[in-house]
């Protein structure tokens, strides 16, 4: 049915600025009265949950007949919440249906009015991004939301039914100019541009502006495997600096402020966190087609490790091998992706930070999310998100500590709050919110319901977090949603969720999470006003204990180390007791030092400062060394000169270093 707009039936209509001047009609219902809270709290702060993880326009994505359905249509609601048409009769062909749920993967297709079958918690297929939902959302506290723009071009490649390419910047590119139109269409029904809630922002003081007039800010990130045209085939990049230089300049030209580096796939940034399961090995498949290897595998170094791949069939999926080929077997105790960040994944995660864009570290493998840490903390650059439980917990505080931002998947009540409750300590070391990751029309599974009987059951009405507005059941053309009975079938049920959490998990994990929006603008704010600090060694003398001389064509000079250039670097004689000196020229504030080592790296050290070259005191020392990038974080001091002091060689060599860093913040 067209849209139809019409003048506001009276004054006092108008006086409700949360209710639009026209809505399509018909319609979904809201079932959300009072008004929405405004403003900040007593301390100057913004209030209200954080979304960090939604695909509204998936079903853009995919070849664009993957998810079914549509956030907004132009032509009203009977359009938008529609099966694909290979759906139809009984949903006999709805492979990827199958696929992911089971079963048949036969449904009632029909959308509007009836929903038999559709929207579901665990229908994967199907949207539950509808815009009226995202309203309900809203109306029940909800002030930002993050719209990942996603697709991935071997599933679209590989699925029956498509009706457009598969070039992933391309649908990219569609789905930001979508989520644009849905805001124009949501503005049209509040009176014309800038009046609508849904508000698209490209800053945090922008998004603290939306927040405070009562409206919901739309940050925009992207989630794909080969951004920019950075794929991989036989570890052989298929993209170089320039095309991440141009893909990072049109996707901020977009409006994006947030992207993962990889995602399901490795590609030429990075190695991705192993997904498990059959869904694993599905991937793992999808991985071969896409890049010509399959995942390997090493044990990991550290305490965090990659998800288990696991040894499941997924028989749909490895009929696309070629023959002869098969998905290899994996051992129990190889946990960690052999792929980490690439020297163009650090030349992409460098061009973010120069462009203050936030990374998402959730899918990258525990190899590339440590290095990805270690260039942050050397340039102490807040923007690092986990938004939906894809990172290792062992890294939640070293995110916290930098500055960053953590969600959890929006899952059950119960799961929900216990790792909430986990967390609670460490979210009071930081003074940070909480925040949830929906990751609707995502495939991925939402909570099922807890039944009718359940203890400490949704009750139907309940009020906001705020007091100011009581929510009742869901209605959308002939169906009611109740969470106790249904789940988290679609959008509009994320208040009913949010207070099923509330019943089970109590009132301070609510708290949390209505704290989220300023904890999430924190870190957008912090990486905005971010300045890479200078770099006090750069270009001064440097001397050493020893230099490594073998190669009569390089040298390996002190001075090496401090020239700026990451492929230059200082090298030690082959023995433990070394060391590495900068002179500043005149004493400076010194409170950071870091180290971008070589191979061969140190397992004990220690940094030393001095006023006159002779007399030497200890800031910071470890014994645990493992190489890398290492930054070395103390009480603020004046010195003139550094020294880098190697007790113990972590390997067979001496100690080398690409280039040291001497700064005052």
């Amino acid at each position: 049915m067209a849209l139809l707009l019409g003048p506001a039936p009276s004054t006092a209509a108008e006086a409700e600025w949360w209710n639009p001047v026209a809505r399509p009609a018909p319609d979904s219902r809201i079932d959300v009265t009072g008004e929405p809270f405004k403003g900040t709290d007593a301390k100057g702060q913004v209030r209200g949950f954080v979304d960090a993880h939604n695909h509204v326009m998936s079903n853009e994505a995919f070849g664009g007949r993957l998810i079914c359905g549509k956030p907004f249509s132009e032509l009203g609601v009977a359009d938008a919440l529609k099966d694909c048409p290979e759906h139809y009769p009984d949903g006999s062909l709805a492979v990827f249906d199958f696929i992911t749920k089971g079963g048949d993967g036969k449904h009632d297709p029909n959308g509007w009015p009836t929903f038999k079958d559709w929207p579901a918690h665990d229908s994967l297929t199907h949207q539950q991004n509808y815009y009226a939902w995202i309203e309900r959302a809203w109306r029940g506290g909800q002030r930002v939301m993050v719209n990942d723009l996603v697709t991935n071009g071997v599933i679209c490649s590989v699925y029956f039914f498509k009706d457009r390419g598969c070039d992933e910047m391309t649908s990219i590119r569609l789905q930001a100019q979508k989520t644009y139109d849905m805001q124009a269409y949501v503005d049209k029904m509040y009176g014309g541009p800038g009046k609508g809630w849904f508000r698209i922002v490209t800053d945090s003081a922008q998004a603290r502006q939306v927040i405070a007039q009562g409206k919901m800010a739309v940050v925009l990130g992207v989630e794909t495997s080969e951004p920019f045209g950075c794929k991989q085939i036989l570890d052989v990049a298929q993209c170089d600096r320039e095309d991440i230089d141009r893909g990072l300049d049109e996707l901020h030209r977009l409006g994006v402020r947030s992207m993962f580096l990889c995602h399901k796939f490795d590609n030429a940034l990075c190695g991705v966190r192993f997904d498990s399961g059959t869904l694993g090995t599905a991937i793992n498949v999808g991985q071969f087609l896409s890049t010509g290897t399959f995942w390997r595998t090493e044990k990991c170094a550290g305490p965090q490790e990659d998800n288990p791949i696991g040894l499941a069939a997924a028989p749909n999926a490895e009929k696309e091998l070629p023959a002869g080929v098969s998905v290899p077997s994996y051992a129990s105790d190889a946990r960690c992706n052999v792929r980490g960040l690439t020297g163009l994944g650090e030349y992409a995660l460098r061009g973010m930070m120069k462009r203050k864009m936030m990374l998402e570290i959730d899918h990258m493998s525990v190899k590339a999310a440590g290095r990805a840490f270690d260039i942050m903390e050397s340039e102490s650059y807040p923007g690092v998100i986990s938004s939906h439980s894809w990172m290792d917990e062992d890294w939640t505080e070293r995110l916290y500590r930098l500055g960053g931002f953590a969600a959890q998947y929006m899952n059950g009540s119960e799961a929900f709050s216990a790792e909430a409750k986990a967390k609670d300590a460490l979210r009071d070391k930081y003074g940070v919110g909480y925040g949830y990751g929906t990751d609707m029309n995502g495939v991925g599974g939402w909570p099922g319901p807890r039944g009718a009987d359940a203890p400490n059951k949704v009750t139907y009405p309940f009020r906001s977090t705020d007091g100011g507005s009581v929510i009742d059941r869901q209605t959308t053309g002939q169906r009611s949603w109740d969470l106790n009975t249904d789940g988290a079938s679609h959008y509009g049920l994320v208040p009913d969720w949010i207070e099923d959490v509330r019943k089970v998990g109590g009132q301070d994990v609510v708290d949390d999470l209505f704290r989220g929006a300023e904890s999430y603008l924190d870190t957008w704010g912090a990486s905005e006003q971010h300045r890479a600090g200078v770099n006090l060694a750069l270009g001064h003398p440097a001397s050493a204990s020893s230099t490594e001389w073998w190669n009569p064509f390089a040298t390996y000079a002190p001075g090496r180390a401090v020239d700026g250039d990451r492929g230059s670097r200082w090298a030690s004689e082959w023995s433990d007791d070394q060391w590495l000196t900068v002179d500043l020229g005149s004493p400076h504030l010194v409170k950071r030092v870091t180290l971008d080592w070589e191979r061969a790296h140190a397992r004990s050290y220690r940094i030393e400062v001095s006023d006159d070259a002779a007399n030497w005191r200890t800031v910071w020392s470890t014994t645990t060394g493992d190489g890398g990038l290492d930054t070395a974080l103390f009480d603020a001091t004046t010195a003139r000169w550094v020294r880098v002091h190697g007790v113990q060689r972590g390997t067979q060599w001496g100690y080398s270093l690409h280039e040291v860093g001497v700064h005052s913040s």
